[in-house]
């Protein structure tokens, strides 16, 4: 029976397939479960510290990786709770924007090939992106955690460096999607009224965006559903992409998924990019967070 958090992360990596995490058959496989390099992967962390936790070495984790680690292996409700109390820390709260994705929407989600998804939290940050979202807009793997937040590129404040696209994306009604993510942002605060990184959010963007402010004080509460958007791939060209998001259970999570017209030349062109993507410039690989 593992009790501890190192034989239980082991314990988990060693269950999951790597097909049930949407990575590729590889060859010459000793192991049917997920490799460290992959669990490290698929948590953004690094393989060393995936050592040192299985190991032992490394016995406190951060919130922010315990809940990476549960959405990689990917844990129930009441396993990544267990998981949080193994790290002694306390599993999150109904009053917390929460970060957890189900198995089953994970298997949903790695489905849809060809189209680019990505998972934001109540708060609009990034959780998780397919190898689609990555190709078509940059992969967000080099930007640091905590300004992985789309509502902090619709609203921007001096210094953020926030960022969820790698190259330029222009929406089709500016105004529109202003209002509509920050009346989001207000019924989220509703949902989540103990969140501190959600309230930190919104107090960053009253003090640091007017337009922000002037949208807050009308009162308007709303969810963010729809959009269009024409993303400057360096590699093929713009494309014209229907942006729709699908909202998953209490937890609010924000499912987006971005796909072009049947037979369009955006199609073409989306499809190009899904197999060729672009290069990552060496800037931005710098930015990278190793715990």
């Amino acid at each position: 029976m593992t009790t501890d958090l190192g034989s239980t992360i082991r314990a988990w990596r060693d269950r999951l397939p790597p097909a049930a995490a949407g990575l590729p058959a590889r060859h010459g496989r000793r192991t049917t479960g997920l490799r460290r390099e992959e669990l490290a992967e698929l948590a953004g962390v690094s393989v060393d510290y995936v050592v040192r936790l299985e190991q032992g070495r490394a016995s406190t984790p951060s919130a922010q990786v315990v809940t990476a680690l549960a959405r990689a292996l990917q844990l129930s409700v009441d396993e990544r709770d267990h998981l949080f109390r193994l790290a002694s820390l306390a599993p999150p709260s109904s009053g917390l924007v929460s970060e957890h994705l189900s198995p089953s929407v994970l298997r949903l989600l790695s489905r849809l090939d060809d189209a680019a998804v990505a998972v934001f939290a109540a708060d609009w940050r990034l959780l998780w992106w397919n190898r689609g979202w990555a190709a078509l807009l940059g992969d967000p793997a080099v930007v640091p955690l905590a300004v992985r937040n789309f509502a902090m590129c619709v609203f921007p404040v001096p210094d953020d460096g926030a960022a969820v696209a790698q190259w330029p994306v222009v929406v089709q009604d500016q105004a529109h999607t202003e209002a509509a993510v920050a009346s989001d942002l207000r019924r989220a605060t509703g949902r989540f009224p103990d969140d501190p990184r959600l309230a930190a959010l919104v107090r960053s963007r009253l003090a640091g965006n007017a337009r922000f402010a002037e949208l807050w004080a009308a009162g308007t509460v709303s969810a963010h559903r729809e959009d269009r958007k024409v993303i400057h791939h360096p590699a093929v060209g713009p494309i014209s992409v229907d942006c729709d998001t699908l909202t998953d259970g209490d937890a609010d999570l924000k499912i987006v998924v971005m796909t072009t017209a049947p037979g369009s030349e955006d199609e073409s062109r989306m499809r190009l990019a899904l197999v060729t993507g672009a290069p990552v410039p060496a800037a931005a690989r710098d930015l990278v967070e190793t715990p």
